[in-house]
């Protein structure tokens, strides 16, 4: 049905094509122009909510593509247009000098070149789809010109190799080499929870997904919500704002979402220098190089211009230089171009088969992937591009690697049949809290020794045994169940450190320390916004070291170790200067959680729940101090989507911070009080429902 023909649908059948007859001879007339042409080939409309989720109905794909466009820069136009500029490596020219060197790692590792390759790659169906995409950006921003900053507009107009820029400065950069742009070799920062459950294990007998990412609440970790319907699919989930795609969505017949896996898909490699090149395989090879032109703003006005020649050695791009060393890194997923088009291919499957389908082309460089649908099946994935490495385990390619000959250096990746994968295990669920593979249902089904010991390494985090312990727990899980479990905020690190802690503060502790332990024992263990010492708790646990236990985790006994305090003394010792600061501080022990942390965006303020994923929250939370003393959610519990496969599908949605980033806008912050609440919000996806909380309405 046609966008604008929807609007008439009480008419009678045969009034209603003389009404379309009318109008489309009134569009010939009217659109002999070439500006009118290019603006009414798009058949579009949009239907926003009253949460600013958009619901896009399209006739085909590049009317699709065109209203998403249009819808992304309405809601982030600005926080889009800067992430371009970031991406074309240009962001000094527009801004300021602050930025040369984000432009100098773009440049270094190829980014704006790959983007026009990669664009030029896609065949000329995507071509157009991506083309219409920045067209609808380009077309709100003449039309809205107003509610553009000046500071961004000088990156308009955008284009598909925007995008495709964008897409590797994200994915590829900012999750597989997320070591390179933090310096360090862990992915605690980046996380999410998963849940599937097949029909043995759900009280309804179809089957449950849960997807709850952990990201931060700022810049190109930003989610845009959606629903994109056209004659060929009904997709309801979330983009990474500026992609054309939603990455995590259900449609009716089956949906998946992405948890941060831990998966190595890049290596440093040193490099001994021999004059102007390098020593590899007993030769002294040249390096290739490139010079590129960047330009800084000034702040004087007028720009400064600086020469930048990238060297890159056999192994990938060199990043620094130190005497006779150099560091040059290399990352999976540079030489495969159609992650986007696999997108689309997974939003238009209806089966496992057609999923699995579009997952074997491997164009996926990095994410578990947690699958469930209408038939029943569930599935995890140890999904992305694992380099088949010459040897060694985990560990060794985690530090920095020998790159003096060929031995090191791989040149392929593993094919999807190598993966760890479970599909319809007979515990009936799987899960992923950004773990190792090996744990993605219980009793374990994968062995770690039957896949190369460079794979992914052998742990368990306190939050993956958390997830675990409630899913073992319940033999049928409700829909309502569901939702309460992915808000438990219960410490799992207060179960195998408090009693000790206690017992030690009443024996060994001053007056102080007892009553900090009166305040722990009679806490709940959890974070929730009235819990009253989480606070002491969770101020205390730094203090005692990186590693505070007795016995360290044993693959023999997963779900119970870590446990037990290493050093009491020590312990008590901290609980008793903790305390003397959060008087100090807040002037009670046992302060309310949510009085202390809190939610704050776009002049909101609530309280906050949740914790650290380091404490074994389910529910997780990272905060940043303000300069009230209060702590504010900056991180954790962004998107979180909750599915039933029945019929119809059940869903619940929350988007923490809202749908929205641009100033005014009165969807920046406006589900806050849900989170705070621990509630989520009803699906819309049926025309009626939609038009039954109708915010505004945008027909091309």
């Amino acid at each position: 049905m046609m966008p604008f023909y929807s609007k008439c649908r009480k008419w009678s059948h045969g009034a209603r094509w003389s009404l379309l007859m009318i109008l489309s001879l009134l569009t010939i007339t009217a659109c002999l122009s070439d500006s009118c042409t290019r603006k009414t080939r798009y058949r579009a409309e949009i239907l926003w909510d009253t949460w600013g989720v958009p619901h896009i109905f399209a006739e085909n794909p590049k009317g699709l593509f065109y209203a998403f466009g249009w819808a992304q820069m309405e809601s982030h136009g600005d926080l889009i247009l800067r992430l371009y500029g970031l991406a074309r490596g240009r962001s000094a020219e527009y801004w300021s000098d602050a930025y040369l060197d984000s432009d100098r790692y773009i440049w270094t590792m190829g980014i704006p070149e790959r983007a026009r390759e990669w664009y030029q790659a896609q065949s000329a169906d995507f071509q157009e789809y991506l083309d219409a995409f920045t067209e609808g950006m380009n077309d709100y921003a003449e039309a809205y010109r107003d509610n553009i900053s000046d500071d961004a507009e000088i990156v308009l107009p955008v284009g598909a190799e925007d995008v495709m820029a964008h897409l590797q400065r994200t994915v590829h950069l900012s999750f597989v080499g997320d070591q390179i742009m933090r310096n360090i070799r862990q992915w605690s920062s980046l996380g999410s929870n998963a849940w599937a459950i097949g029909p043995s294990r759900s009280a309804s007998g179809t089957a449950l997904l849960l997807s709850n990412v952990h990201l931060p609440w700022s810049d190109l970790y930003t989610f845009y919500e959606a629903q994109l319907t056209s004659p060929e699919l009904n997709v309801y989930g979330v983009a990474l704002v500026g992609l054309p795609l939603p990455v995590i969505a259900f449609n009716d017949h089956l949906g998946w979402t992405h948890t941060v896996n831990t998966l190595d898909g890049m290596d440093i490699y040193e490099l001994s220098l021999s004059g102007e090149g390098y020593r590899f395989d007993g030769k002294v090879l040249d390096f290739d190089k490139k010079t590129v032109v960047l330009r800084a703003k000034q702040e004087a006005g007028g720009y400064k211009k600086e020469n930048l020649t990238v060297h890159r050695s056999v192994h990938g791009p060199v990043l620094s230089r130190k005497g006779n060393k150099a560091l040059s890194v290399r990352l999976v997923g540079f030489d495969k171009p159609f992650l986007i088009e696999q997108y689309w291919d997974m939003l238009r499957s209806t089966n496992l088969t057609e999923f699995e389908s579009a997952l074997k082309r491997m164009q996926l460089p990095f994410f578990n992937v947690i699958y469930a649908d209408r038939d029943g099946h569930i599935m995890y994935l140890f999904g992305g591009l694992v380099p088949k490495r010459s040897g060694e385990d985990w560990t060794y390619w985690q530090g920095i690697v020998p790159g003096m000959d060929s031995t090191t250096l791989w040149t392929e990746t593993h094919p999807y049949v190598d993966l760890p994968r479970v599909v319809d295990p007979a515990s009936g669920w799987v899960q992923n809290t950004n773990d190792p593979p090996w744990t993605a249902t219980f009793p374990t089904v994968l062995d770690p020794d039957n896949f190369p010991s460079y794979m992914s390494p052998r742990r368990m985090s306190l939050r993956s045994q958390h997830s675990i312990r409630m899913l073992m727990a319940d033999e049928s899980i409700s829909f309502e169940e569901l939702i309460e479990y992915k808000h438990s905020t219960h410490m799992e690190l207060a179960d195998r450190l408090l009693d000790d802690l206690i017992l030690a503060a009443r024996k060994h502790g001053n007056e102080l320390a007892k009553k900090a332990a009166d305040v722990l024992e009679a806490w709940d263990r959890k974070a929730d916004v009235d819990s009253r010492g989480a606070l002491l708790f969770a101020a205390w646990a730094p203090r005692v070291g990186s590693h505070p236990f007795a016995n360290s985790w044993s693959a023999s006994a997963p779900l119970e170790t870590p446990n037990g305090l290493a050093d009491p003394t020590e312990a008590v010792s901290a609980l008793e200067s903790t305390a003397e600061d959060v008087i100090s501080d807040f002037e009670e022990l046992d302060v309310p959680w949510g009085e202390i942390h809190r939610l704050r965006r776009a002049g909101k303020d609530y309280p906050a729940h949740g914790g650290p994923d380091w404490m074994g929250t389910f529910q997780v939370s990272f905060f940043t101090r303000d300069t009230d003393g209060r702590f504010r959610t900056t991180f954790g519990d962004s998107y979180t989507a909750l599915v039933e496969f029945s019929d119809p599908i059940r869903a619940r949605v929350l988007l923490s911070y809202g749908n929205a980033s641009q100033p005014g806008s009165v969807h920046n912050g406006d589900q806050l009080e849900l989170f705070s609440r621990k509630e989520l919000r009803p699906v819309w996806r049926t025309r009626e429902a939609i038009e039954s909380h109708l915010e505004k309405r945008k027909v091309f």
